[in-house]
């Protein structure tokens, strides 16, 4: 989704638009081996525009709270992420005040927590990621390329990188709270007044915390300029207020949804389990080898398949949320901010040396293959249904090892550029590597194709 319109590299007059036309692929899709992890995220992103002051996403016992539905009553400990995504237009043409966005944590045990910030990257829209228009396939070595903060944020985490702003550990005293994150989302100077952050923490605490994610207006100094709230602001706010608005729309119920009419998937508000999907990408779960498709031919893997998006796999990946506010989302679906790493250990079977490529792709989304293959468009349609870097890693045709960072766009129905060409002798074994962290603003799904050239 578009918080606003992209701004453009160059304005360019362009032809009348032609109507798009599909294109079939005959070819297989395949369930993605694998699972999610069972580690939990803290996953805020309702109301995505927030449009007062409250409670985004508490996890808080509800006991001695003014409005007990606003908290899901939902510990951490160990491993966990937050997610956080939201944006925010200017209450009035009279109030241009900063939305502040906080996530708040505390300590209810009686000893110190230690929690250690893994990685983390938070970004403005404006101006630190603009939506700007890119090519469809850009190498992106050091993570300079991006559209969008949700793409910034995701290329940072897949790097492994932590931002100077967030300290590498924070220690929260028995019963005390602190902040993990305290930042405005600033609209006085941009036409429209909005914008949006995107946030993404890798955690690990010693022991129980509790968590909160938080909406408010900033603070006037006695010389009238803005100042973040204070901790003991946030406090009471999370003790006093309820669910911010405006709410976004109800989902549909998953468990009896038919199979046609419109379906709601909701904005996600709640606990998620699942940061990161690994596999090892083989013909069967016992075989340590994926045999290459025969020459002129593809198979491709489900990524992000989710309820009416599952390609004739029959496998939903979102992520399940095990606390949820009633009017948000059943599932994570899309898994914005989830890693997924897969190994392919390629195997030509061949008496020759054939060639492979690995693309991303986006095809139509459908529950099931009604033309027995992927379904593209040609020419493409306006709508952005992707923009993030993905990673690639592979044995180059001197025997050299690569790692290859690529930032992508691609439009619905899009069939992608291959990512990396791989020749694998007659008999012999490749292995390739691919990573990403499914950006927001994002539609799914999309796949990975593995294809055979023709000699």
């Amino acid at each position: 989704m578009l918080w606003f319109l992209p701004l453009t590299l160059a304005q360019t007059p362009t032809p009348p638009p032609q109507d798009p036309q599909e294109l079939v692929v005959p070819q297989a899709v395949r369930p993605l081996p694998g699972a999610l992890d069972a580690v939990p995220v803290f996953n805020s992103n309702s109301p995505e525009l927030i449009g007062s002051e409250g409670i985004l996403l508490s996890t808080f016992p509800p006991e001695g709270k003014q409005d007990p539905s606003a908290h899901l009553d939902f510990a951490f400990t160990g491993r966990f992420d937050v997610f956080a995504h939201h944006v925010f237009r200017a209450l009035s043409e009279d109030n241009l005040s900063s939305m502040y966005l906080g996530v708040i944590v505390q300590n209810p045990g009686e000893r110190p927590v230690t929690i250690d910030i893994l990685q983390a990257a938070s970004y403005l829209s404006q101006p630190d990621a603009p939506f700007i228009t890119l090519p469809p396939f850009v190498e992106n070595p050091t993570g300079a390329v991006y559209a969008g903060p949700g793409s910034r944020v995701m290329s940072d985490i897949l790097r492994g990188r932590r931002q100077p702003e967030f300290p590498a550990q924070i220690i929260v005293p028995p019963g005390e709270y602190r902040m993990l994150l305290n930042l405005p989302i600033p609209v006085a100077t941009l036409d429209p007044p909005l914008n949006g952050r995107s946030t993404l923490m890798r955690l690990r605490s010693s022991d129980t915390v509790y968590l909160a994610s938080l909406a408010l207006l900033a603070r006037q100094t006695p010389d009238g300029s803005e100042r973040p709230p204070s901790l003991e602001e946030w406090q009471t706010l999370l003790q006093t207020a309820s669910v911010a608005g405006p709410r976004d729309r109800t989902p549909t119920p998953l468990n009896n949804t038919p199979p046609t009419g419109q379906l709601v998937y909701g904005r996600v508000a709640g606990v998620a389990i699942g940061s990161r999907w690994q596999a090892q990408v083989t013909d069967t779960s016992t075989s340590p080898t994926l045999t290459i498709p025969a020459a002129g031919a593809s198979f491709s893997y489900g990524l992000s398949t989710l309820a009416r998006g599952r390609l004739g796999t029959d496998q939903s990946q979102a992520a399940p949320l095990v606390v949820r506010y009633p009017d948000t989302a059943y599932e994570a679906h899309g898994n914005y901010g989830i890693q997924y790493d897969l190994v392919l250990p390629l195997f030509n079977p061949e008496s020759e040396p054939r060639t492979v490529t690995l693309a991303l792709q986006t095809p139509i989304k459908e529950d099931f293959l009604s033309q027995n293959g992927l379904r593209f468009f040609d020419p493409l349609p306006t709508q952005t249904f992707f923009r993030g870097t993905v990673r690639v890693r592979y044995t180059d045709e001197q025997g050299l090892p690569r790692t290859r960072y690529v930032h992508l766009v691609q439009r619905r129905g899009q069939q992608g550029d291959p990512l990396a060409q791989i020749t694998i002798p007659a008999g012999e074994q490749r292995l390739a590597e691919f990573s990403f962290l499914y950006p927001p603003d994002s539609t799914p799904p999309q796949v990975l194709t593995v294809h055979t050239l023709a000699p």
